[in-house]
């Protein structure tokens, strides 16, 4: 679609094809690029097919539809499309019980099917202490929908995921990593590859917040992982309006879109922080997103460095190259430091060493999309080829508790796509608000 309302920029007619059921997620891309009018021909190819016969068959079944599209002149919707008057609600919307706002929400396609906490007056302004700017302030604006993300607005969809006041600087810091057009958030956020956003804290901050960083990290149980993910899951949602089903087409959907949060173990690792090799300085606080859509948990095959690595390596899926996260334990960490392995070290052995024979690799059946291909395959089907060809896409985390498991996370494979990571700007009185939600933790009875 994108491409399609690039060429009707350039004055010259153009329709796009796209598949029956994804019909309105072409219109709400369309609508997003500033073309709500652009024609669009549906048809009834398969996703991502690559027979020729079943191609020609369902193109010839609409070409009358094409040229039509083509040659009848434009309507005079068409020429000055009105732009559709959303509806307006009164700043105050619903009034009643927790349970009734909670399903008046959910029935409005505002919630993520969880109970939410109602986004009072008094609820918002309270969590607006956590930042500096003004509420009216926007920090960016959301595909598709094209939506404002205020600051206010943030602090309410903060509110309804239960997060803190002292988690609004982390929220900020997100909106801006999504509109950083080096993570392509335009691509994952509708794609059908149910591509999860996963946040990663670094610095200072992650102690203010409690966040963890080891055991059971990416499970539910922690209010700063859980609501800061969730509350991105609603902003995406909400402001950007990307709805499953109409914009967001993932196939089977991904549980990581609920909340994927983690932050690095700094203190356990040997090694310079996340925030660091991306050009931040240690006592910054910074917040980093990439978009996974497969995460395995796998055994070492050895319990020295050898081990360890020959464990990453045979273990990481041919199709889903592009970038990529090793998550090593402290104790594993250790002992790959203790050998002299540095995350640099580490990144280039895995782009070196993981690797399939080319008749397993997509590369070699044309298994990437036109114009993607990432490396051309030998003509020995016999010979071997990277999955992850740039060690620029790969980066090292320190996080976890004790145990022998590795964790693999694996992302897209746009080839100009970029690990993004955002300085997180905290208010005057952070250590006032620190002070005043620091005590929130769970107590743990022993038995």
């Amino acid at each position: 679609m994108y491409i399609t309302t690039f060429v009707e920029d350039l004055n010259t007619p153009a329709v796009a094809l796209c598949n029956k059921d994804f019909l309105t997620d072409a219109k709400s891309a369309a609508s997003g690029k500033g073309m709500p009018s652009l024609r669009i021909v549906p048809e009834n190819v398969p996703c991502e097919c690559n027979i020729i016969q079943d191609i020609e068959v369902g193109i010839s079944e609409v070409i009358d539809d094409i040229i039509s599209a083509l040659i009848q002149p434009l309507t005079d919707e068409e020429k000055s499309p009105k732009q559709k008057d959303l509806e307006k609600l009164p700043r105050i919307s619903f009034k009643g019980s927790i349970e009734e706002v909670h399903r008046f929400f959910y029935k409005r396609g505002w919630g993520d099917g969880l109970p939410i906490i109602p986004p009072t007056e008094e609820t918002v302004r309270e969590m607006l202490i956590g930042t500096d700017l003004p509420a009216d302030y926007v920090v960016g604006k959301i595909i598709p929908l094209l939506g404002k993300a205020t600051v206010e607005k943030i602090a309410i969809n903060a509110v309804m995921a239960g997060a803190l006041p002292t988690h609004m600087p982390l929220l900020i810091a997100a909106v801006e990593a999504l509109m950083d057009p080096r993570c392509h958030f335009g691509t994952y956020e509708v794609s059908t590859g149910s591509w999860s956003p996963f946040w990663i804290i670094n610095g200072p901050v992650r102690n203010d917040l409690n966040i963890n960083t080891g055991t059971g990290a990416l499970s539910p149980g922690n209010i700063a992982n859980a609501a800061i993910g969730r509350a991105m899951g609603l902003i995406i949602k909400n402001i950007g309006g990307a709805r499953k089903g109409i914009e967001d087409m993932g196939v089977f959907g991904n549980p990581g879109k609920y909340s994927m949060v983690i932050g690095e173990n700094e203190e356990q690792s040997r090694w310079e922080p996340l925030h660091v090799e991306n050009g931040f300085k240690t006592e910054d606080s910074t917040i980093s997103l990439f978009f996974p859509n497969s995460f395995l948990q796998v055994w070492p095959y050895g319990t020295d460095d050898k081990g360890i690595l020959r464990g990453v390596t045979s273990n990481i899926i041919p199709g889903r190259r592009g970038l990529f996260c090793l998550m090593l334990t402290p104790h594993h960490a250790k002992i790959l430091a203790q050998k002299g392995w540095t995350k640099k070290e580490i990144a280039n052995y895995i782009s070196e060493y993981a690797r399939v024979p080319a008749y397993r690799h997509p590369d070699y059946w044309g298994g990437s999309l036109p114009g993607k291909m990432l490396q051309h395959p030998p003509l020995n089907p016999e010979d071997s080829m990277s999955i992850l060809w740039k060690s620029e896409w790969i980066r090292v985390l320190v996080a976890g508790g004790p145990g022998a498991f590795i964790g693999l996370l694996m992302g897209g494979s746009q080839s100009t796509i970029e690990w993004v990571t955002k300085k997180v700007k905290l208010p005057a009185n952070w250590n006032t608000i620190v002070a005043k939600y620091k005590d929130i933790e769970p107590t743990k009875l022993y038995y």
